[in-house]
């Protein structure tokens, strides 16, 4: 089923079918059942199984469920890791989170597990939207870009889980019944990270091959662009740099996307599905509620503390660290853009948003500083909000066009083009405020590569991928948190579960 808000006016997957059902009895699943419809005869249950696929992007259930995907588990593994964040919240409020941000987590957190969950049942989902589409009776282009939009969205699953875990199973079909789930090795054994990588690369290219671009898509729906992007990414972080470079300029030269003219207004709503938005979770209304990535905003609002006394937002995770505010230029609107700070004058004068909301000053908050990327407006007339604080109408931006200029210089200049490096950077540079940067050799110029990229991405769930992809995550997380341990904590753990559900077939990764 697609949704379309009226008001917004984008496209909002909602999942109205199970993914798949399994019966120990192979002769009842041989059987339709009869006078019911099934993919074969009626087409729109292969769009709506599309859909479904399309409705993982909003999974974020790090306590059972169908896994995270996007949600807290999400945001701990990308941001609260690394050097751009701290825990945050009070002390004692999820350890298993502190865990995970001091480098001390094990196969049994919880949190590392809804990552697993999250991505394998999205997986499992286009795996049954795919089989669907095999013999559904729809148009043969418009089977070509359902295909092409869900092979898009298998690719992202597996790009997740093989920067999470490195080598995972590798899962393309649908099990036939219990018995073929519980016993077939593909289901139980790692594939090697090439072979991820491999299946990644196909399922993008055929998306590439049979999707259009933006401007003849529906609103909303992977496109060409889309898929060359996330391409780009894999092959940067492959370090195939002819081949990312080659697709950043393929989405370059298509002039279907800009930059915005204001960078903060990516985060608000008016920047939803704008220029520079190439690959969104899309969020909307549905049955009069707010529709969203469950949890994304309430985890990370501004929270209460000290002398008390206002409607707080949220519980507090995720607050941008003094490292992050650190590694900003004077100037830099994007510090502001990036950060809420808590008024912490002594005038107590507070802290006013962009909407006209007002945060008491420090004495009455938990925290010094929160993600402003991650909040959405209260004010019903200012951005659409139905009163559902754990599912706010709130687009992740996933991947944008700021990203690809950067993607753009970085392959450029490990090419050895370091001026055309410098001219992306410098478009960035530009909405930013600054002044073009002064590298001008190959290693100043990665260095201010790896420096744009921080700030200009910051809270945007890259800057673990980026160290762990550049070989940097020992030497910049080592000092701020000693137990992170070369080798090992690059990655995550194997969950404990899967490893004994496989009946011990499932390796673990080294050092847990």
């Amino acid at each position: 089923m697609i949704l379309v808000n009226k008001n917004l006016k984008y496209f909002i997957p909602f999942l109205l079918v199970s993914m798949i059902l399994i019966s120990c009895r192979k002769d009842f699943l041989d059987v339709p059942i009869q006078g019911q419809a099934t993919p074969d005869s009626d087409p729109a249950i292969a769009e709506k199984l599309v859909t479904g696929v399309y409705n993982s992007l909003l999974a974020g259930s790090a306590f059972g469920g169908i896994g995270d995907i996007h949600g807290i588990s999400f945001i701990t593994a990308t941001i609260i890791m690394t050097d751009d964040a701290d825990k945050g919240s009070t002390p004692g409020d999820q350890p298993n989170i502190k865990a995970m941000d001091n480098f001390e987590h094990t196969a049994t957190n919880n949190f590392v597990e809804a990552l697993w969950n999250g991505n394998y049942n999205a997986i499992a989902k286009a795996n049954q939207a795919l089989k669907a589409l095999e013999n559904a009776p729809i148009d043969a282009q418009l089977k070509a870009q359902y295909q092409g939009e869900v092979r898009f969205l298998r690719a992202y699953f597996y790009f997740n889980l093989v920067r999470y875990f490195g080598g995972v199973p590798k899962v393309l079909k649908v099990p036939v019944n219990a018995q073929e789930a519980n016993t077939d090795p593909i289901y139980q054994t790692r594939a090697s990270v090439d072979e991820i990588y491999d299946l990644i690369r196909e399922d993008l290219n055929f998306a590439i091959e049979n999707l259009k671009v933006r401007s003849q898509s529906q609103v909303g729906r992977i496109n060409k662009g889309t898929a060359q992007a996330m391409l780009a990414r894999v092959q940067l972080t492959t370090k195939k740099w002819q081949e990312a470079y080659d697709l950043c300029q393929a989405v370059i030269q298509s002039n279907e996307y800009k930059l915005l003219d204001h960078y903060e207004d990516i985060w608000r709503q008016a920047g939803d599905n704008s220029s520079e938005a190439i690959f969104e979770v899309k969020t909307g209304q549905f049955n009069n509620s707010d529709f969203g990535v469950d949890g994304y905003c309430v985890w990370q609002g501004p929270r209460v503390g000290g002398k008390g006394g206002w409607r707080d937002l949220g519980y507090g995770f995720n607050n941008p660290s003094q490292n992050l505010v650190d590694e900003y230029e004077p100037g830099d609107i994007r510090k502001d853009a990036t950060i809420i700070f808590i008024d912490n004058s002594g005038t107590h004068k507070g802290t006013v948003l962009f909407d006209g909301y007002r945060i008491p000053s420090q004495d009455s908050v938990e925290n010094p500083r929160y993600n402003y990327k991650a909040y959405h407006s209260e004010n019903k007339e200012v951005e659409s909000y139905l009163g559902n604080r754990d599912r706010k109408q709130k687009n992740l931006h996933i991947l944008r066009y700021g990203d690809v200029l950067l993607m753009a210089a970085e392959a450029a200049n490990e090419l050895g083009n370091t001026g055309e490096a410098a001219t992306y950077v410098n478009m960035i540079r530009a909405r930013a405020h600054l002044g073009e940067t002064t590298a001008a050799s190959q290693n100043d110029m990665r260095a201010a590569i790896y420096h744009e990229r921080r700030v200009e991405l910051a809270m945007e769930h890259e800057r673990w991928f980026d160290l762990v992809r550049t070989g940097r995550a020992s030497q910049v997380m080592k000092p701020l948190k000693p137990a992170f341990t070369e080798g090992k904590n690059e990655l995550l753990p194997i969950p404990a579960l899967q490893i004994a559900l496989s009946g011990g077939k499932l390796t673990q990764n080294p050092g847990y």
